[in-house]
């Protein structure tokens, strides 16, 4: 009776303005609910009381006792308590005190929650027994305004994301707050610390929030609440949430495997591992794997191991590693796992392309394989670009005409690549996935339009001989090319003496390198040259490169002999006409000596000096040379021996030292003292030298003495010598040989004598 008028009160109260039919279903549901609830009209003061009185507030018993309600239940509360720790089974009694008219009591509780239903215009206390009818009861009580227990959280689902020292916060509420929650503010501290920042954090909306200037190393403590409003009366804390570091470094590769199973042909198992820093907290890595040609779908495995293996086809794929943990992902590593170019394990032509335009172009394949897949894909590309592709279903012929393409259309003088896959799965052409998804059946290369080479390959030559030579040279790129290389040409020209040339061709095959040129003839210029060919026709020529053959063996053997003779009878004809050049562009200069006055002088002395040779020859022991004192000056008198030297080959330094070295060469006792006299006094002169080798006769006759005659002079010398002189006494001897030399001319004589007058001797 009290619950039923209890909620009459509730609903008249709510709908005393409703329309009747909505009164009278509120008394409908309100009889429902009451005959839910074990209560009892009791007096609350006495019976009841008496019988719980015992229990007590004990901190290992029931505590923790707190209701609340929501903002459109008004009068429904939920109320939540902890079970005590002495008794391990736990039967619970809740007494709801409103005021002493309303008092309701629910028995045998055996969960630590329980929904009630109060007058919402009262206060009320709730007090909760934990096994009331024991000696060991307690207790925990709870007071509060039904108006004011409106609770609002906690979230539902909170999940959480870290990147660049941000903590990014995304928050899912429960189904009854999503009206009512507008905001949330977000505490955080570093994991272990005891004091949280100072002001949360609060949100832009009801579901996401970021916290900036975080450190990326550090692990945080987060807690969420909403924020306060007329719908939400109370916003609790949430349960802490511990967000571990961030995943700064990138996962490092560090062996990769791919090797063919035997067992499948067309498929090739890949095998990875790599390492990760192990002072970083992770979970695990995902590995996402995808199609370079970007074909959809691409797949994500999750692994907590560092290694993986897939088994793929020989098409062209993009790999991805990241380690992850449950706030943030690391940088990921990336690898390309490049096509298969040596499809050792694939038959040669199985496949064939014929071209009809830029967007069409038929496959077809050898095999019967319609008979075990329907399921194709076809990638075709050109080298250095992303593959275009087309997947089709096929189940009737062994062709299949691909129009219009994907992609760009085919362009002129490019080679394309083109693979066909096949898919074992028939619900769907498209692929499903990547790992075991399809295999390779074959590939083959074609041109939309084939054009002749654009470059040459580069020559060199080597080995050459009389009659042979080899030539060697480098491929043209793939690009100059522009068709399928059929060969290489070689241009060779001989030049013939005459002036004239012929010119031969010599053609070989794509993949030679080096070629040797035969049946030359020796001792001939050539010029060679080499251009590729396709079916478009021969590209440009390489540039031209001349050579000559050696000569035979009988022009080597002749030439032998030849060069030396050549050699030694260019050096005399050079020699000899050198000499007569020399004669005809420089004629030598006359010699001094040879002129009339010196003539005239020299035979002079002559004379003289055959009077003392007669003189010696009649002498027995001596000869007597008596030398008056030299009128003539030593310069004067050494010009003149010179240029007599001169005539005979002879140095005057030669002549001079001859003579004073038979001067020193006797004793000082041989010499006996005597007058001195004059001898050819006609040197007597002037004390001045020539200036050069070339004297006329003018400059001689300026240094002779005035007015005595040549003749004259001598003719008293001779005189004078006898009487005044003073004797040089030489040994007999040495005497005899000056006049009875053979090699001796008189005219040197005279010249020695002229050189010993000079000398004076004490």
């Amino acid at each position: 009776m009290f619950a039923r008028g209890f909620q009459f009160g509730f609903f008249e109260s709510r709908c005393s303005s409703c329309h009747p039919h909505v009164f009278i279903l509120g008394l409908i549901l309100a009889y429902c609910l009451s005959s839910h609830v074990q209560a009892a009209k009791v007096n609350c003061a006495s019976n009841f009381t008496s019988n719980y009185q015992h229990c007590v507030l004990h901190p290992d018993g029931v505590r923790g006792l707190d209701c609340f309600g929501k903002y459109n239940t008004l009068g429904m509360i939920m109320c939540v308590w902890r079970p005590g720790n002495h008794t391990p089974e736990k039967i619970y009694t809740l007494s709801i005190n409103q005021d002493s008219r309303r008092c309701q009591i629910i028995n045998n509780i055996t969960k630590s929650s329980k929904s009630i239903t109060v007058y919402a215009a009262n206060n009320m206390t709730v007090n909760v027994f934990e096994n009331g009818e024991s000696g060991k009861c307690t207790k925990a009580v709870f007071s509060g305004s039904p108006k004011s227990l409106s609770r609002c959280g906690p979230p539902h689902k909170v999940s959480f994301g870290r990147q660049v020292g941000n903590l990014y916060v995304n928050v899912s509420w429960p189904q009854e707050d999503l009206k009512a929650v507008n905001y949330y503010s977000v505490r955080y501290k570093v994991l272990g610390s005891l004091l949280w920042t100072e002001l949360p954090v609060q949100s832009q909306n009801r579901e996401g929030c970021t916290v900036e200037n975080l450190n990326s190393s550090l692990f945080y403590t987060v807690q969420i609440q909403c924020v306060t409003n007329k719908k939400c009366f109370q916003c609790p804390w949430s349960e802490t949430y511990t967000v571990p570091s961030e995943l700064t470094d990138q996962p490092v590769i560090v062996n990769i495997e791919d090797s063919d199973i035997s067992e499948k042909r067309g498929s090739r198992l890949l095998s990875l591992h790599w390492k990760f820093p192990a002072t970083e907290s992770y979970d695990g890595y995902h590995v996402t794997i995808a199609k370079a040609s970007g074909e959809a779908p691409s797949e994500q495995m999750t692994t907590t191991r560092s290694e993986i293996r897939l088994i793929l086809s020989f098409s062209s794929y993009h790999l991805n590693i990241s380690a992850v943990n449950n706030v943030s992902t690391s940088p990921a590593v990336s690898h390309t796992i490049q096509r298969r170019e040596d499809l050792h394990s694939i038959e040669e032509a199985k496949l064939n392309v014929s071209v009809h335009s830029n967007t069409s172009f038929t496959v077809f394949w050898k095999d019967d394989l319609i008979k075990t897949y329907v399921c194709f894909s076809a990638e075709w590309r050109t080298k250095g670009h992303k593959a275009a592709y087309m997947s089709f279903y096929q189940n009737a012929k062994n062709w299949r005409t691909l129009s219009p393409l994907q992609g760009e259309p085919l362009e002129p003088f490019k080679r394309y690549s083109i693979t066909l896959h096949t898919r074992p799965n028939k619900d769907t052409c498209n692929i499903k996935y990547i790992n075991k998804s399809e295999s390779t059946y074959g590939t083959t290369q074609f041109y939309f339009t084939e054009g002749s080479p654009v470059s040459a390959p580069n020559i060199s030559l080597s080995n050459m001989t009389m009659n042979s030579v080899m030539l060697q040279w480098s491929s043209i790129p793939e690009d100059d090319i522009r068709g399928f290389l059929l060969g290489y040409m070689i241009h060779y020209t001989e030049s013939h003496h005459g002036g004239t040339s012929t010119e031969r061709n010599i053609t070989v095959d794509p993949q030679s390198d080096h070629c040797e040129l035969g049946d030359l003839e020796e001792d001939t210029s050539y010029q060679v040259q080499i251009s590729g060919f396709t079916r478009a026709g021969a590209g440009v020529r390489s540039r031209a490169h001349n050579f000559k053959t050696s000569k035979g063996y009988f022009y080597s053997y002749v030439n032998g002999f030849i060069i030396p003779i050549a050699v030694v009878t260019s050096v005399l004809f050079a020699s000899i006409i050198i000499k007569r050049g020399k004669v005809i562009l420089w004629p030598s200069i006359p010699n001094p000596g040879n002129s009339d006055a010196l003539q005239k002088i020299g035979k002079s002395c002559e004379m003289e000096l055959e009077s003392m040779k007669l003189n010696a020859e009649e002498s027995t022991d001596i000869l007597q040379i008596v030398e008056k004192e030299a009128l003539l000056p030593p310069n004067t008198l050494a010009s003149v021996l010179h240029h007599n030297s001169e005539d005979e080959g002879q140095s005057p330094e030669m002549t001079c030292s001859w003579v004073q070295s038979d001067i020193e060469e006797q004793p000082a006792d041989d010499i006996e003292p005597d007058d001195t006299t004059d001898t050819c006094s006609y040197f007597h002169s002037p004390p001045c030298a020539f200036s050069s080798d070339y004297t006329t006769m003018e400059m001689f006759q300026q240094r002779m003495p005035q007015g005595r005659p040549a003749n004259t002079a001598l003719a008293q010398a001779s005189e004078t010598d006898r009487q005044d002189t003073t004797v040089l006494r030489l040994r007999l001897d040495h005497v005899g040989q000056l006049s009875s030399s053979s090699t001796v001319d008189d005219k040197e004589i005279s010249n020695n004598l002229l050189l010993a007058m000079n000398v004076r001797v004490n």
